[in-house]
C-alpha cells in the first residue's frame, strides 16, 4: 500500500544547519516514534524507588549500627576476595581484549550516531569533561600514597629496595591503567550505540536488548538498572569519602582547623551545595567549565612539582616507568597470586581498585556516552583508553617519584605518614618544596574541585538512570538530581561514621560485584550488534562495486562526463533544488513505489515540508515482514558554498539533495541525475539491503535490534544550528 502523508507525522528533519561539515549539535535525537518536546521527562519509579530506599537503609544501617555494619562488611569482602578474585582479574582483562579488539576491527568505523554526524565537543573540552567525571580526588590521595606503601610493604618482594621502588611505581600505574579506563570504554560504548545509532534509551538495560528483547523493559531491566544505581553511587561516595578526609587535612594544614567528624560533615554539605548549583546548570555549562578549569589547575601543579623538585630524575623516572608498565603489564594483569596469596593487600589494593573501577563503569560510561555522539568506535576506544591515562601516568609518575625520592633518602617520618595516614602524603610531599602555603591552597582548591566534578556528574547520570527521559541526550528532572545529589553525601557521611574510608572501600567491593555479571552480557550484546553493522556494511560496499563495475560501459543509469562536470562546477540554489525535487526525485519514487505495490509489497512514501528551507523531504519505506526494512530518503541539506568558489557560484550557500538510510546520510549527492538513473540508485541500495538480508538469515543473526523505531529514525538533531554559546 502507498500513502503520502503531509505535515509533522513523518519522521523527517526539520532543520538543517549551514555548515559546510554539518557538524552535529548536542541536541536531542529523539525515541522510536516521539518527536522531540512531546513528551516531559519521569521518574522510573520501579528504579527510583528500589535504588533510593536501598540507599537510605544501608546509609541509615551504618549510622545507627556501626558495630553490625562493620562486621558484615568487613566478613563479606573477605568472602568476596577468596572466591572471586580470580573473577574480577580475568573480567577486567577479557573487557580490555573486547573493547580493543571492536576499535581496530572494520565495524570501528561505526558512528556513535547516523554515519551524518559528528561530534558536539572539541577534543580538549571532551578530555577534560572525561577526565574529571572518571577520576576523583582519589588520585591525588594515591599518587603519593601508594607509591610509598607499595615500595615500604609490597606484596610479594622485600621492600625497601631498588627492585620494589620499580614495582611500586607500576603497582600504582597498573591500578590506574588501561584495565580500568578499559571498562569505562565498554559501558560507554554500549550505551552511546544502543541509542543514537537505534534510538534506545540511554541506560544500561538497553545494552542488554539483543540478547533479552523487550524483556529488558521489565523486571530484568529493572533490575539491571538498581545494580548499576547501587554500584554507582557506593563507586562515588568511596571517592568523596577519600576527598573528605584528604581536604579536611588540607584545612587543618593551612589553618589549623581540626579533623574531626563535625568538620567532615561540614565540608560534605558545601561540596553538596557546589555539586548541586553544578549539576542544575546542565553539562554545557556547570559540568564543562569545571571540568576545563579542574584539568588545568592540575596541569599547573604538575608543572610546579616536575620545576620546583628533581627535575632530571623525575623524566628519567617518567620513561624508566613507561618501560616498566610495558613489560611488566601482562603478568601484572592476571596475577591472582595464587601460590604466595597476601589477602589482605589483595583485598585492599587490587581487587577493590578492580571493584572500583567496575562500580563507576555506569557512572562513568553513561557520561561519556552523553559527550560522545557523533564519534566513531575507534575514535572513542582510543580517546578514552589513551587521553586520560597520558595524564595520568605524568602525573603519578611525578608525584610518586617525588616521594619515593623523599622516603629513599632517609626521610623515614614522611613514610610514616604515607603509608599510615594517607589522606595526609599529599600535604606532606607539597611541605618538603618551596611555597608550600600556595601550593596547598591550589591543592586544596583542586580537590574541592575533583569533589564537585564527581560528584555533580554522578548526581546527573544517576538521575538520569532512575528517569524515563524523551530523547538519549535529555537529562533527568532537577528534583531528581538534588535529591541524588543530597543522597550521595548521605551516604559518604554514614559510611565515615562505621570505619572511614576502609568501610567505602569495602562497600566498593560488595557493590561492584552484581554488576561485573552484568558486563558478560554487555558484552554479548555489542557483539552480536555490531556483526550484525559489519554484514551491513559489506552487502552494501559488495554489491554497490558489482553495480558500479557493470555500468562502466553505460551511460543510460548513470551520470555521463557532461553531467559530472557541470554538477562539479555548480552550486544549485533553492530554486534548481525545489525545481529537481517535485520534477524528478518525487516522480522517480512515486513510480518505484507504484511498481513495489504492484508486486505485492507494503510500501510507505512520506512527504514532509522542510519549513524554513521551503522544500518537500521524500521518504521511501519498503517492510520486510519481521525484517530490517528498506530505507531510501532524499532529503536537502543547506551548504556553505567552499571559500575557493565563492565569486563564481555568487552566494554564500547552495544545496545537496542527500539520500539517508537508517544508518544516517550516504554522503552523496542527487543534485544531476535524471529520473531513470535516481531509479536505478534506489534499486542499487534495495539490491545492496536484500543482499544484507539473506546473509543475515543464512547466518541465523538478526537484521535489525530496535523494530519499534524501523520506520521512525529521527534526523532533527543532527542539523540543528549550534547556538553560539555552546559551541566547543
Amino acid at each position: 500500500m502507498t500513502t503520502a502523508k503531509m505535515g509533522s507525522g513523518s519522521s523527517l528533519p526539520e532543520n538543517i544547519e549551514t555548515n559546510s561539515k554539518q557538524t552535529e549539535t548536542n541536541s536531542p535525537q529523539g525515541p522510536p516514534g516521539a518527536q522531540p518536546g512531546n513528551e516531559k521527562t519521569r521518574i522510573n519509579k520501579v528504579v527510583f524507588y528500589g535504588s533510593a530506599l536501598l540507599v537510605l537503609a544501608i546509609a541509615l544501617w551504618a549510622m545507627i549500627d556501626r558495630d553490625s555494619a562493620s562486621t558484615v562488611i568487613t566478613s563479606t569482602v573477605t568472602w568476596i576476595g577468596k572466591n572471586f578474585g580470580w573473577y574480577y582479574t580475568l573480567i577486567v582483562v577479557t573487557v580490555l581484549i573486547f573493547v580493543v579488539g571492536i576499535a581496530v576491527s572494520k565495524v570501528g568505523k561505526t558512528r556513535l550516531g547516523p554515519d551524518h554526524s559528528r561530534p558536539t565537543f572539541n577534543m580538549f573540552t571532551w578530555a577534560a569533561m572525561l577526565f574529571a567525571a572518571g577520576i576523583g580526588i582519589d588520585l591525588m590521595f594515591f599518587s603519593v600514597s601508594e607509591p610509598v606503601t607499595q615500595y615500604l610493604a609490597p606484596p610479594a618482594i622485600e621492600g625497601s629496595t631498588v627492585q620494589a621502588a620499580r614495582q611500586a611505581m607500576a603497582w600504582t600505574l597498573f591500578h590506574y591503567g588501561l584495565l580500568g579506563w578499559g571498562l569505562y570504554a565498554l559501558i560507554g560504548l554500549a550505551l552511546g550505540y544502543f541509542a543514537y545509532r537505534h534510538n534506545l534509551p540511554l541506560s544500561i538495560r538497553s545494552a542488554l536488548y539483543p540478547i533479552l528483547g523487550k524483556r529488558t523493559e521489565g523486571w530484568i531491566g529493572h533490575t539491571v538498572d538498581i545494580a548499576a544505581m547501587l554500584g554507582t553511587i557506593f563507586g562515588i561516595a568511596t571517592s568523596l569519602g577519600i576527598g573528605v578526609a584528604q581536604l579536611n587535612y588540607g584545612l587543618n594544614f593551612m589553618f589549623g582547623i581540626p579533623e574531626n567528624r563535625s568538620w567532615q560533615i561540614i565540608l560534605i554539605v558545601i561540596a553538596v551545595i557546589m555539586a548541586t548549583v553544578s549539576v542544575l546548570s546542565g553539562v554545557e555549562k556547570g559540568i564543562r567549565r569545571l571540568s576545563e578549569l579542574n584539568v588545568v589547575l592540575c596541569i599547573a601543579l604538575m608543572l610546579f612539582v616536575l620545576i620546583a623538585g628533581s627535575t632530571a630524575y623525575l623524566f628519567d623516572g617518567i620513561v624508566n616507568n613507561i618501560g616498566d608498565s610495558i613489560s611488566m603489564f601482562p603478568s601484572m594483569a592476571l596475577d591472582t597470586f595464587a601460590y604466595e596469596r597476601p589477602d589482605e593487600w589483595l583485598n585492599g589494593w587490587t581487587l577493590f581498585f578492580w571493584a572500583w573501577w567496575i562500580a563507576w563503569a555506569p557512572f562513568v560510561g553513561l557520561f561519556l556516552a552523553r559527550i560522545s555522539r557523533g564519534r566513531t568506535i575507534r575514535q572513542f576506544v582510543v580517546a578514552v583508553l589513551v587521553v586520560p591515562f597520558a595524564f595520568i601516568l605524568l602525573w603519578i609518575s611525578i608525584f610518586g617519584n617525588s616521594a619515593l625520592e623523599l622516603v629513599r633518602s632517609g626521610n623515614t617520618a614522611f613514610g610514616e605518614v604515607a603509608m599510615n595516614t594517607p589522606e595526609r602524603a599529599f600535604y606532606s610531599l607539597l611541605e618538603q618544596l618551596p611555597g608550600a602555603p600556595i601550593t596547598a591552597a591550589v591543592a586544596t582548591f583542586t580537590g574541592l574541585l575533583f569533589y564537585v566534578t564527581s560528584a555533580d556528574s554522578g548526581a546527573l547520570v544517576m538521575a538520569n538512570f532512575t528517569s524515563h527521559l524523551k530523547d538519549a541526550q535529555a537529562d533527568g528532572s532537577k528534583p531528581v538530581r538534588l535529591f541524588w545529589s543530597v543522597a550521595t553525601g548521605l551516604l559518604t557521611l554514614g559510611m565515615l561514621f562505621v570505619d572511614g574510608v576502609p568501610t567505602l572501600q569495602g562497600a566498593t567491593v560488595i557493590m561492584g560485584l552484581p554488576f561485573s555479571f552484568v558486563l558478560v552480557f554487555i558484552m554479548l550484546g555489542l557483539f552480536k550488534s555490531l556483526r550484525m553493522e559489519g554484514a551491513l556494511a559489506d552487502s552494501y560496499q559488495n554489491n554497490m562495486h558489482k553495480v558500479l563495475s557493470s555500468r562502466m560501459g553505460a551511460n543510460s543509469d548513470r551520470r555521463n562526463w557532461k553531467q559530472r562536470m557541470t554538477r562539479a562546477m555548480t552550486y544549485p540554489g533553492r530554486r534548481s533544488a525545489k525545481k529537481f525535487l517535485a520534477e524528478v526525485a518525487l516522480p522517480a519514487l512515486q513510480e518505484v513505489s507504484e511498481e513495489f505495490t504492484v508486486r505485492g509489497a507494503e510500501v510507505n512514501l512520506d512527504i514532509a515540508p522542510v519549513e524554513h528551507l521551503e522544500m518537500n523531504s521524500l521518504d521511501l519505506v519498503v517492510a520486510n515482514g519481521a525484517e530490517r526494512p528498506f530505507k531510501y530518503q532524499i532529503y536537502p541539506v543547506q551548504i556553505q558554498v567552499p571559500s575557493f568558489a565563492r565569486v563564481s557560484a555568487g552566494a554564500d550557500d547552495y544545496f545537496r539533495i542527500e539520500v539517508f538510510s537508517q544508518e544516517g546520510s550516504h554522503g552523496y549527492d542527487l543534485m544531476g541525475l535524471t529520473k531513470e538513473q535516481l531509479i536505478c540508485d534506489v534499486l542499487d541500495q534495495y539490491e545492496a539491503h536484500l543482499v544484507f538480508l539473506e546473509a543475515q538469515t543464512e547466518a541465523a543473526a538478526p537484521s535489525q535490534i530496535n523494530s519499534d523505531g524501523a520506520f521512525k529514525t529521527q534526523w532533527e538533531s543532527d542539523f540543528e544550528p549550534t547556538p553560539k554559546e555552546e559551541e566547543a
